[in-house]
Parts: C-alpha cells; sequence; structure tokens
C-alpha cells in the first residue's frame, strides 16, 4: 500500500514539475518522503527539483540522503556534484563526479559534467579527455557536443570544430533544445537558426513559463520614481563592470530608484565596492534560491528589472522566468535573443540589430539612439611601459587582438598569419590564455608561415588600468569574426588604439561596428574578410594615416556619443519611462 502511494505521489510530483508548477512537485516529493524514507529515488528527484529551483543547501541534504540510501547511487552523486559545481566547491564536485563514475564508467553525462567542473579548475588537458569521452559513449549527446565544441575553441584546437559545429546546427533544426545558446553565437550560424536554439533551449528548461506578474505598471505610472533593477553574477572585478558601474551613479535620482540585485560572490574588489556605493539598495542573492530572489525583487517593488547576464557563465535565467517585475529588460552582457517569454526586451541599437532582424527575438527591439553599450569615462589608465618590457620589437609593426581565444577561427588566423608575412619585422600581440591553446596556436603559425610561432608574442592578464595602458603601445587591434571584441573594441579606444573589425549578420558579429561607428570611425568597420585584410596591409605601411587615426581617437573620446556617459544614460531613462508608458497604455 505505501509503495503504491509513493508511486502515484512520485508521478504527481514529476508531472506538476512538468507544467512547471515547481512548488507543487516539492510538496508532493515530500510527502512521498514521508510515506516511504527509503526511498533513494524520491530523494534524488526531491533533490533535482530543488536545484532547480534554486534551493540549493536543502538540494545538498535531499542528494546526500539518497546516497546514504543508496551509496552505489551514481545518479545522486553527479546531482550532487552539479549542486557543488553551481555554488562555486568544484573540488568537491570533482570527487562527487568521480565517485559517479567509479560506479558507472559509462554514464555519459558524469564525464560531461566532470569534464566542466575540471576546465573551471584550469585542468584542461583532464577536462578534455573527460569530454571526449562522452561524446565517444554518446555520440549524440548534444549537450556534451555543444560543450566539446567550445573547449575545443578555447583551446584553439579546430581541428574537428567545423563538423561538430554542422551537429550542433543539425540538431537546432531538427528541435533539440540541448545546444547551449552561447556556445552557439561564437559560431557561424544564423540570426534566424539563434532564436531556434535560444527558445528550444528556453522550453527544455522551462524558461518560457512566466510566473504571476506583479502587474504594478500603471500604479508606478503614479509614483515619484520608476524603480529600475539590475540582476547580475558581475557586480564585480568583471568587463561588464568596468563599462557600466558609471551609469548606476549617474541615474537621475528625482525619477528614477535604482537597486542592484547581485548573485555572484564578494570578491572583495574595489569594483565590488564602488558598485555597491553606486545603487540605492544593493541585494545579495548569491545564496538565495530563484523563487526567494524573485520575491525579494517583487517585495522591493521593482517596475522595470534589467538581466545583464543571457545565458553566459553562471547566469540564473530561472530569476527571470518567474516574473518578478512588470517590465523585464535584456541588456549587455548576452548579445543575442532569449527565447523566453518573460522578457519584454533587448535594448539594442540600429547598426547591431537593423530594425528587419525583429522576426529574430521574442524581445521587443529598443533601439539606443547611438551605440546601444555603455562606456565608463572614470576608468583610470596606467602609465604605458616601454615596448621591450612588454617583450615587443621598438620598431616593428604590432598586430594586436586580446579577444578571448574561444574567438579565435581558422579563417581569420590565416588573414593574421599572411599579415605577419607581408609586413617584415611586424609580430601578433595575443592574450595570454591556458598552456594547450599558445601552444596550438604557435604550431598553427609554424604551419603556416615558418617561423610564424616566433612572432606571436602573449600578454599576460593584468588589471584594468594596466590593460588598458599598453594599448598605447600596439599599432592596430585586429577584431574576430562571428564574435567581435565587445567591451575589448571600447578598451582598445579608450586605451587610443585603433580597431579595425569586419562585420557579419548576427548580433555579436557587429557591436565592434556599432562602437566605431559610434566614435566618428566608421572607415575601421569592413564587411567582407578581403577587405578587412587588405584595409590591415594597407594601415601597416601608413604610419602617417595611423597617426592621424591616433589623434582623431583621442579628440573623439571627448567629442562623440561613444564616452558620453551622461548623454548615454539620459537616452537610456527615456527608453525605461518610453517602457513604462506603453504599460500604462496597454492597461488602461
Amino acid at each position: 500500500m505505501v509503495s503504491t502511494e509513493v508511486n502515484s505521489l512520485h508521478q504527481r510530483a514529476i508531472a506538476a514539475f512538468q507544467r512547471g508548477e515547481a512548488d507543487a512537485a516539492v510538496e508532493l516529493l515530500c510527502k512521498a518522503v514521508e510515506a516511504d524514507p527509503t526511498s533513494a529515488v524520491v530523494a534524488n528527484d526531491l533533490g533535482s527539483v530543488l536545484a532547480q529551483m534554486g534551493r540549493m543547501e536543502e538540494a545538498i541534504a535531499a542528494f546526500r540522503r539518497a546516497i546514504e540510501l543508496a551509496p552505489e547511487y551514481p545518479e545522486a552523486h553527479n546531482n550532487l556534484a552539479n549542486v557543488y559545481q553551481m555554488t562555486g566547491d568544484l573540488d568537491a564536485a570533482v570527487v562527487s563526479y568521480q565517485t559517479a563514475l567509479r560506479l558507472a564508467p559509462q554514464y555519459a553525462e558524469g564525464h560531461r559534467n566532470l569534464a566542466s567542473a575540471l576546465w573551471r579548475l584550469g585542468r584542461i588537458e583532464e577536462a578534455s579527455a573527460a569530454l571526449a569521452l562522452a561524446v565517444s559513449i554518446n555520440p549524440s549527446y548534444i549537450e556534451a557536443v555543444a560543450l566539446l565544441v567550445l573547449q575545443l575553441k578555447q583551446m584553439c584546437d579546430w581541428r574537428m570544430v567545423d563538423e561538430l559545429t554542422q551537429q550542433l546546427i543539425r540538431a537546432v533544426e531538427d528541435g533539440s533544445g540541448g545546444v547551449n545558446p552561447f556556445v552557439f553565437l561564437t559560431l557561424e550560424t544564423t540570426p534566424r537558426r539563434q532564436r531556434q536554439c535560444a527558445e528550444q533551449f528556453a522550453q527544455a528548461r522551462w524558461l518560457t513559463v512566466s510566473g504571476t506578474a506583479n502587474n504594478t505598471a500603471q500604479a508606478a505610472t503614479n509614483r515619484e520614481r520608476i524603480t529600475v533593477g539590475y540582476l547580475s553574477a558581475d557586480f564585480q572585478e568583471h568587463a561588464t563592470a568596468h563599462l557600466i558601474s558609471e551609469l548606476f551613479e549617474l541615474h537621475d535620482r528625482s525619477r528614477f530608484r535604482v537597486v542592484g540585485y547581485s548573485y555572484g560572490a564578494d570578491d572583495g574588489s574595489a569594483a565590488r565596492k564602488r558598485l555597491r556605493e553606486s545603487f540605492d539598495l544593493f541585494v545579495d542573492l548569491e545564496v538565495v534560491s530563484h523563487a526567494d530572489a524573485a520575491a525579494r525583487i517583487r517585495a522591493d517593488g521593482v517596475d522595470i528589472l534589467v538581466d545583464l547576464k543571457g545565458y553566459t557563465t553562471d547566469a540564473r535565467p530561472e530569476i527571470m522566468a518567474l516574473r518578478p517585475a512588470p517590465i523585464q529588460v535584456s541588456y549587455m552582457g548576452y548579445p543575442g535573443t532569449m527565447g523566453a517569454n518573460a522578457i519584454d526586451y533587448i535594448l539594442v541599437d540600429r547598426f547591431v540589430v537593423p530594425v528587419e532582424q525583429q522576426k529574430n527575438f521574442t524581445e521587443t527591439l529598443v533601439h539606443m539612439p547611438h551605440c546601444y553599450l555603455v562606456n565608463d569615462r572614470r576608468r583610470p589608465v596606467a602609465e604605458a611601459s616601454s615596448r621591450a618590457e612588454y617583450g615587443l620589437p621598438e620598431d616593428g609593426f604590432v598586430f594586436c587582438c586580446f579577444n578571448s581565444a574561444h574567438k579565435i577561427t581558422p579563417a581569420i588566423f590565416d588573414i593574421w598569419i599572411r599579415l605577419l608575412e607581408q609586413v617584415p619585422g611586424s609580430v601578433l600581440w595575443l592574450l595570454e590564455s591556458s598552456l594547450v591553446a599558445m601552444t596550438n596556436l604557435r604550431r598553427e603559425a609554424d604551419a603556416r608561415l615558418k617561423g610564424g610561432a616566433e612572432r606571436l608574442i602573449f600578454a599576460p592578464q593584468l588589471a584594468n588600468a594596466e590593460h588598458l595602458a599598453r594599448f598605447a603601445v600596439a599599432d592596430l587591434f585586429l577584431d574576430t569574426l562571428p564574435y567581435n571584441a565587445h567591451t575589448l573594441t571600447s578598451d582598445a579606444l579608450w586605451g587610443g588604439c585603433p580597431v579595425l573589425t569586419v562585420t557579419g549578420e548576427t548580433f555579436a558579429s557587429r557591436v565592434a561596428g556599432s562602437i566605431l561607428h559610434t566614435a566618428g570611425l566608421p572607415e575601421l568597420v569592413t564587411s567582407t574578410l578581403d577587405e578587412y585584410e587588405a584595409t590591415a596591409l594597407r594601415l601597416a605601411s601608413a604610419r602617417a594615416e595611423l597617426a592621424t587615426l591616433r589623434a582623431r581617437i583621442q579628440k573623439n573620446k571627448m567629442t562623440t556619443p561613444l564616452f558620453d556617459t551622461p548623454r548615454f544614460t539620459r537616452e537610456l531613462e527615456a527608453a525605461f519611462e518610453w517602457m513604462m508608458q506603453q504599460a500604462s497604455s496597454r492597461e488602461a
């Protein structure tokens, strides 16, 4: 009798969760646990639902209970490891994954998850081996294939990337929700496919099922101030923070109340301190469940909630899916559609996303008058060192690109090496990444040009002010395609270095072009790889033209809209007020 009751409660819980009714699922599973405290399966499923809800401490307790009941239950060990990984305890995660895999060596999901934790720990080769094993066990395991593509790109190991990219595209076209949309943005795809990928991913994770909206937009129009909440994990030493901090400080407090909602770690940095002080209210949601986070945002009376993360690392889109604010906006952190009906608007500009691209976004496009990307004029630039101190030639032409390694493609690298071949004494200054990535890039350079590896110089990671300083000694920043330099384009211009970009069709491939147009440098925006290469070669032999460009960059920093943060803030506030008016008119 007990087993029949437990089975009924269990099945009803699973059905409730699949309908998006997580609270009901937890209630039913708790009743099932009470009815049969010896069921490891029920305890494991309870932990899984709690983890999906962001109730991590309760999830850990449930998984540990399942393991106590069934020590040789690999799924419970894997699920416990997932929670450890989500909460940043990567070493504990690895131990639990390894236990799961010792119990079930052919457990493809366990190998994939282990690879993720190892990668985040910097154990690159072990991570790659684990991921390759996951795909070999199950070649159709699309989540593992997506992660494998990203890791191969991060290692600059391009041998399988084209084949695996086509597999991901086919999976999206076939309706799979297993392809991570951020990974998909880095591939040679189209805006239509990116929307399809995002919608299917959101649906597979119940991110399209909105909670009950707190319909206070009409009342808010009668209040003295609009409350805007910014939601992110990156309120710390991070690229997003480097660009956006001044915006929070400049909001007109007579019209706007500004709240920061942080679910990332407090890194104790000066950036974190500045960010905390820039908000009227700063709320730490790091250890708070998705539902409790949404409840807090709702209780704070937020009128407009701005998500700064999208589907990037450590994002919690589940909070937005619970619809804690009547107006919800995607901005800055994720250059693509979320594919989720909980997001009403996305802030863009007419260059990155032309009006005719609306069909490829589930959000309503809101076009900023100039570049959609905000900048911080208060960022200090340190004194530059000499070229010799950076390991650069005193007289040779310095091409540079400090983009993440995963943005470098064979087609772009081919062009870079041809430029080195045609410009005697030139070097290519890249950002230091993993040892395996740098080794692969040197190998690829030698394969294309005799002695090519010697022409690559790797720059270490530096604090932001020192990072900005080194642009003073680079001659030309070479951008990447299909994923441009975003923050780095602003960084290079703020540091005084020209940026040459090539635009594509997708949002991520057009950001640098938007920045350069707004900075009054349209001649540095090319539309084909051939034009990009020819322009780079011409500029490398035109020192006088480059000197003129550098002078224009310095002048335009103070005269064009790109670094006019007060102007941007006013334009953003006008967009927020328009959103409120739209909400008011719908409710009237």
